[in-house]
């Protein structure tokens, strides 16, 4: 079995068979098949797509390539969640330990930031001294012993996924939905879950723009889950605004808290709460949605899931103190609240220009490795739908740097389109798919 036939074969629109896709991620992972010839192949699967029987297969060769946790000792229907991320979604800060306080042991993996779209542990680590960096044995003594860990991917779990989306980055080949569908499937299989919850973002600030594109990469990562015994549920949800109100790092772990504490923006709050009543349900707390979502509700009422939240930061070395006291956490030198132009109805805040406007402010970072501030970021006051008065802030800029927080308020303003007459809310949801 050669490489180059394998790629001919794709190039020319063939069907790999498990043999082939094996041979080549192997080959690939232990540095025996070169990069190029791996770009030229997964060019290939970009221009010739893949069928769910390959893209099962590629993710199962993926998860091969390295260890696998077993959660069995600690759950008894291990639960996670994937967000294909989107701009101010910092759900998992909220979701996380809802769950976990519900009695839903919950153990995640999650990013970093590149591009508009904000890196869970970016947001953590505006936490100082919080370690992101956990072995598998430290993340299943955490798991064990207070029902929730939140780190990053570690290097042993599907290392040919890493090693091949680094390669995808700087080729070109990242938007391909059986790439993306197996490279988060393999990392969820890996980690050890049996029931699965998506949010795939569908809008202007998401990778999939459209909801029949968002619904057709859902589809194939619930038909994944399937095929591999999962019980997988995938949310559609809007991502034409961002979530919430905040955008940035630390600003966004305030918005998170407050949230914790009862408060925090609506749609962001509702969001949280129907995404952990799912996970809820999976792992076995309550018998239907409703009495999930009842539950995980309690438990923001109660401050279980704040004093979970706490021990989280805790137990990963994070000073707790900002937790109590959100003002510690990094503020920017800058705060410009910037006013409505005019009066009307909000018609659109494109949450892409807004997520731009972010990694201008140094929030983001544009190639990976960069350093990024953990202070700066936007506010966005209102939502689509809104009437707003002319001359009431209308978004307000945290930034060190004068010419940055003027240019990032050039594309906020931007980002704000306004009509004469009423405009609709934007729904939080689309459809919901089940395995």
């Amino acid at each position: 079995m050669r490489a180059v036939d394998i790629i001919s074969k794709k190039r020319d629109g063939g069907e790999l068979t498990r043999e082939e896709i094996d041979f080549f991620v192997e080959g690939f992972t232990h540095d025996e098949i070169p990069d190029y010839q791996a770009a030229a192949w997964a060019m290939a699967v970009v221009l010739r797509g893949m069928t769910p029987r390959e893209t099962y297969d590629l993710t199962q060769a993926m998860i091969a390539s390295g260890e696998r946790l077993d959660l069995s000792q600690i759950a008894r229907r291990p639960v996670d969640k994937h967000s294909t991320g989107g701009v101010g979604d910092k759900t998992t800060l909220v979701i996380q330990p809802i769950v976990a306080a519900a009695g839903v042991p919950l153990g995640k993996m999650s990013g970093r930031g590149l591009g508009f779209s904000g890196g869970t542990l970016d947001k953590m680590e505006s936490i100082p001294g919080y370690k992101s960096d956990l072995t598998a044995g430290a993340f299943l003594r955490q798991l064990r012993e207070i029902g929730l860990v939140l780190c990053g991917q570690t290097a042993k779990l599907a290392p040919a996924d890493g090693k091949l989306y680094a390669l995808r980055d700087v080729t070109g080949t990242v938007p391909s939905v059986p790439l993306i569908a197996s490279s988060v499937m393999c990392k969820k299989i890996a980690g050890g879950a049996k029931a699965l919850v998506l949010d795939v973002k569908v809008g202007s600030g998401a990778f999939m723009s459209s909801v029949r594109d968002g619904t057709r990469l859902a589809r194939l990562m619930v038909d994944i889950g399937r095929r591999a015994g999962m019980q997988v549920i995938a949310l559609i949800s809007d991502m034409n605004q961002p979530l919430g109100h905040a955008v940035g790092n630390a600003i966004e772990v305030r918005e998170a808290l407050d949230t914790l504490r009862g408060g925090g923006p609506a749609d962001f709050r509702e969001h949280c709460l129907a995404v952990a009543g799912h996970l809820i349900q999976l792992g076995g707390a309550a018998p239907s949605h409703a009495a999930a979502k009842r539950l995980a509700r309690d438990m923001l009422a109660g401050g279980e899931a704040l004093d979970k939240f706490r021990r989280l930061v805790r137990a990963q070395s994070g000073d707790e103190r900002y937790i109590e006291e959100p003002d510690r956490l990094p503020t920017a030198s800058i705060r410009k609240a910037v006013p409505s132009p005019r009066q009307g109805y909000l018609a659109e805040i494109n949450a892409l220009q807004v997520g731009m406007a972010a990694v201008i402010l140094g929030a983001g970072r544009s190639k990976k490795g960069e350093p990024i501030d953990h202070a700066v970021g936007i506010v966005v006051h209102h939502k689509v739908g809104d009437r707003v008065k002319k001359g009431e802030p209308l978004f307000t800029v945290h930034a060190n740097d004068p010419a940055k927080a003027e240019e990032a308020t050039e594309q906020v303003l931007k980002a704000h389109v306004f009509s004469r007459s009423p405009v609709d809310p934007l729904p939080l949801f689309y459809r919901t798919l089940r395995s």
